[in-house]
């Protein structure tokens, strides 16, 4: 059911619609801020320019043409990943989880990331963490088949995604009230708790 993915983030382009076909549609690309560029890029113009002066000729700017673009390449992918609602489904990354496994939906906000990702932190999870994103998604997973506990997401807008999971929950519950036949029982999935602050 999941596929573990890890990658970067800052900078949030957030939305939270519903969409009558496909239901609520949420998508945070989390980019790395343009501050925490500049280290990087400045630590590659210096070890360029090392180079530079110890070799003549066109040996010189081999070290600009390779480092700098190299570096720039590895913030990309810093900034590339993507959080994302829609189909029924939550994608982290690489990493994708149909909603209806999702038991708990919790907030953490920035305070509490040291304690749930220190000692409390169970390695079976699965999460999202970057450092410069302050608040936090807990998931809490109902899934026999798929061993991981609860997911962990970082993210900047973090009310809008758990009311994009509530809604998309929602409509999975409605699809499976409108499908089931019988004796009048449904099979309704579980409607997650009111989101808290902490965890």
């Amino acid at each position: 059911m999941t596929d573990s993915a890890s990658t970067a983030a800052t900078g949030t382009e957030a939305s939270a619609t519903d969409a009558p076909a496909a239901g609520p549609n949420y998508s945070e690309r989390l980019y790395l801020p343009w501050w925490h560029w500049l280290l990087p890029l400045l630590a590659a113009g210096l070890l360029a320019a090392e180079v530079h002066m110890g070799y003549p000729g066109v040996r010189a700017w081999l070290p600009y043409v390779i480092t700098i673009p190299l570096c720039l390449l590895i913030l990309w992918r810093f900034s590339a990943a993507k959080v994302e609602v829609h189909d029924g489904e939550i994608f982290v990354g690489e990493a994708h989880l149909p909603v209806k496994f999702i038991e708990e939906i919790r907030i953490v906000p920035a305070t509490a990331k040291r304690k749930v990702l220190g000692p409390n932190f169970d390695p079976a999870a699965f999460a999202l963490h970057r450092s410069w994103v302050g608040p936090m998604v807990f998931l809490k997973l109902d899934d026999p088949d798929d061993p991981t506990p609860y997911w962990l997401i970082s993210s900047r807008t973090p009310e809008h995604l758990v009311n994009a999971i509530t809604a998309a929950i929602a409509l999975e519950t409605d699809s499976t009230n409108d499908d089931s036949t019988g004796d009048g029982s449904t099979n309704a999935g579980r409607t997650p708790e009111k989101p808290a602050e902490e965890v």
